[in-house]
């Protein structure tokens, strides 16, 4: 989630009225992420008695054209009973609108509910558990929905936005990422597995991804990175995600079995799945190092979010690397 986009009271006003959920209250603009334009928004709800919801502008890495397929799995898994948030359908019914920015340009925005919870920043194995338990039910609850999306930022996508990065902007950011990335990337594309259970995944399930209270999960939110894929990829993104400290520097093993030991008692792994996970865990650190350089490289100084360091998903890579036997313990 970020802002690149600035949207005045008064269109902010007018766009809420085109649903049925009272009138604005207030809206705040939320700085974390770095894919799409958020706010938090309040209205006074049907009944006077206050209503929030999550107001999404889709930004240059969301393909409009794909918006019925993330939505619409939205409100699959919501009918399925996963946690997850329902999208919010305009008075005519549709499930996004176009709206223009200050520079006229039309972008398609959609409005979703708000569940509570609170991101974790340091989990406990009890959390990363259920966390695992979450996912599983996901690929098992998407199994049927009849849509699919082919996956943007699988092995070509990474080739292509590090080469857009070039050598001399790797080495900007830091002097050992060109040589790991030209290594790393090489081997991956040699070793990618292909002959594994594919389905629908979130593909992004960081921390910030997911609501909890407690040790309960309440809410999966952000699947514009949805598609289709191999469902044990999924897994590898979200054990990158949720088992290193923030920089990359720490691995935590309790953290990492607890993860892996709550999808499987959901959804287990297939012996190739296991043998597949050291190549899909460096892909995984990979696909972050991508897209972290382009956007580090390429993100407006004047939009209102967080950069984040290449360089700590290129330490997961470096440890994955070291480690292949991880997923046996």
């Amino acid at each position: 989630m970020a802002v690149y986009t600035q949207l005045g009271a008064e269109v902010l006003a007018a766009l809420m009225a085109q649903f049925d959920v009272g009138e604005l209250v207030s809206a705040k603009g939320i700085a974390e992420g770095v894919s799409n334009s958020n706010w938090l928004v309040e209205t006074t709800g049907r009944d006077g008695s206050g209503t929030r919801f999550i107001l999404t502008m889709f930004e240059g890495r969301t393909e409009v054209a794909e918006l019925p397929f993330f939505l619409g799995l939205l409100d699959h898994l919501a009918d399925k009973g996963a946690p997850v948030p329902r999208t919010i359908h305009d008075r005519a019914g549709a499930s996004f609108r176009w709206i223009e920015d200050a520079d006229g340009v039309s972008k398609a925005v959609t409005l979703i509910e708000f569940l509570p919870g609170v991101s974790v920043s340091e989990p406990t194995p009890a959390q990363a558990r259920a966390v695992g338990e979450a996912l599983a039910r996901v690929h098992l609850a998407a199994a049927d929905f009849g849509q699919s999306r082919a996956n943007t930022l699988a092995l070509a996508g990474w080739r292509d936005l590090l080469d857009t990065c070039g050598a001399e902007g790797l080495a900007a950011i830091n002097p050992e990422l060109a040589p790991l990335v030209t290594a790393e990337l090489a081997a991956l594309e040699r070793e990618w597995p292909v002959d594994l259970p594919r389905g629908i995944v979130h593909a992004d399930l960081f921390p910030d991804n997911v609501l909890m209270l407690g040790e309960a999960v309440t809410g999966l939110i952000d699947f514009y990175f949805a598609c289709t894929d191999l469902l044990a990829y999924d897994v590898a993104v979200t054990h990158a995600a949720w088992c290193f400290s923030g920089d990359g520097a720490r691995f935590d093993a309790a953290i990492s079995a607890a993860l892996l030991a709550g999808y499987e008692a959901v959804r287990p792994l297939t012996d190739a799945e296991r043998a597949a996970m050291p190549v899909l865990a460096r892909g995984a650190a990979m696909r972050f190092l991508a897209t972290r350089a382009y956007d580090w490289i390429n993100t407006p100084a004047d939009a209102l979010v967080v950069k984040k360091d290449p360089m700590a998903f290129a330490r997961r890579l470096q440890f994955y690397a070291a480690n292949p036997a991880l997923f046996n313990a």
